[in-house]
């Protein structure tokens, strides 16, 4: 048998709040935060409550929309990070007022980690594959079912790079499931041979989401991920080495 990883409990005394609880990535986040000796709060909508009964007796779960400003207000009350899922649900400003609540509400001093995918840009450097354009100008596409409003996310990161506040915004790769391979790689740019294998497993997103919280070295960043165990990843640890 493997000796269990020892997990530095960097979070010991301190409250986070995971907005977007509920998803595959949120539960994730969930564990990695209370593995690091958080006390966590969790919002989800109130029909996914549900979904965290495994948390019941070790999390607080607050129920609403997370664009709803009374229940994110209510949320993020004395919490030290705040890890937001910024979804594009519908045609209501879901990011946007999503992100806009937790920069108005959080303390002052927050860690702020929102997390969102790689067609986000900052600069307008990161270099795009055919493959990823096109599923970019299909997400556009769907804003006609009223389902997915992606150009909310780009007013949500717009909002986020023009705050004052210590925010990061992780911009995930294709993601998959599996066991952990440990902390994602990352670059201020996709088009980085790095991030050419554009895959991370979901469960190391989320530990990148909360170490992120720890990391002031990311303040003020946009660090695109990808899977520290991917081909490409590995490439530029040899090259490195």
């Amino acid at each position: 048998m493997e000796p269990m990883e020892f997990v530095p409990q960097t979070g010991a005394g301190k409250r986070v709040c995971i907005v977007g609880a509920s998803g595959k990535l949120g539960r994730y986040m969930v564990q990695h935060a209370l593995d690091r000796g958080y006390e966590v709060v969790g919002v989800c909508r109130e029909k996914s409550v549900p979904k965290l009964d495994d948390y019941a007796d070790r999390i607080t779960v607050i129920g609403g929309r997370t664009n709803d400003r009374e229940v994110i207000e209510r949320a993020v009350d004395g919490c030290d990070a705040v890890l937001s899922v910024l979804v594009p649900w519908g045609v209501h400003d879901y990011s946007s007022g999503t992100a806009r609540a937790v920069m108005d509400f959080a303390k002052p001093g927050a860690r702020l980690v929102f997390s969102c995918g790689w067609h986000i840009t900052r600069d307008g450097r990161d270099k795009y594959s055919r493959g990823i354009k096109a599923a970019i100008a299909f997400a556009k596409l769907m804003r006609i079912t009223r389902l997915v409003d992606i150009a909310d996310q780009y007013r949500a990161a717009d909002l986020i790079f023009n705050s004052d506040t210590r925010w990061t915004l992780v911009r995930g790769s294709d993601l998959e499931e599996g066991p952990a391979q440990g902390l994602p790689v990352w670059s201020r740019h996709v088009g980085d041979p790095v991030l050419e294998s554009n895959m991370t497993r979901r469960t190391d997103f989320a530990r990148f989401m909360v170490e992120a919280a720890e990391n002031d070295e990311l303040v003020h960043e946009a660090p695109a991920i990808n899977g520290c165990k991917t081909p490409s990843a590995l490439a530029h640890a040899s090259e490195s080495a």
